[in-house]
């Protein structure tokens, strides 16, 4: 799996991203159809904002694998830079095959190199696989999250 390559999603690389979190989502149904507007309209956001980056990893020309990171600004800490890591998917066929260690370490020195002073996460917290999983690579469970849905 040395081949695996890491960069920044693009266009062509929306269906077999929109696929895997189709594939993986708590709640079930929460996404749309890969046609709904909204997804490119996300799309261009992201690809403009200078502190998103929508990520594919390829392997063998196959996009196999996808994350959203997010540099936040803060007063805390100084005024430090947080590193945010969101919708880390592995296509299914090839979980257990430590991709997804790789590009958690690999976006972990993308926020190094953004000079952040954290990196944070969140995962469901019906996950417990992944709990151990992020565990393993140093994260640990300092907050309680909460989330307000506003709409569909």
């Amino acid at each position: 799996m040395s081949d695996l390559i890491l960069r920044d999603a693009t266009i062509a690389d929306l269906p077999a991203i929109l696929a895997m979190l189709a594939e993986e989502t708590i709640p079930p149904g929460r996404e749309a159809g890969p046609d709904d507007p909204r997804y490119m309209a996300a799309y261009e956001a992201i690809e403009i904002d200078p502190n998103q980056r929508l990520i594919a990893a390829e392997l063998n020309g196959r996009v196999v694998g996808t994350m959203q990171l997010s540099f936040l600004p803060g007063l805390s800490f100084k005024g430090s830079w947080r590193g945010l890591i969101e919708a880390v998917r592995i296509v299914r066929d090839l979980r257990g095959q430590r991709l997804g260690e790789r590009m958690i370490l690999w976006a972990v020195e993308q926020c190094r190199v953004r000079d952040c002073k954290l990196v944070q996460l969140t995962s469901s917290a019906s996950r417990t696989d992944a709990h151990r999983f992020y565990a393993r690579l140093g994260f640990v469970q300092s907050h309680v999250g909460m989330k307000l849905h506003l709409r569909d």
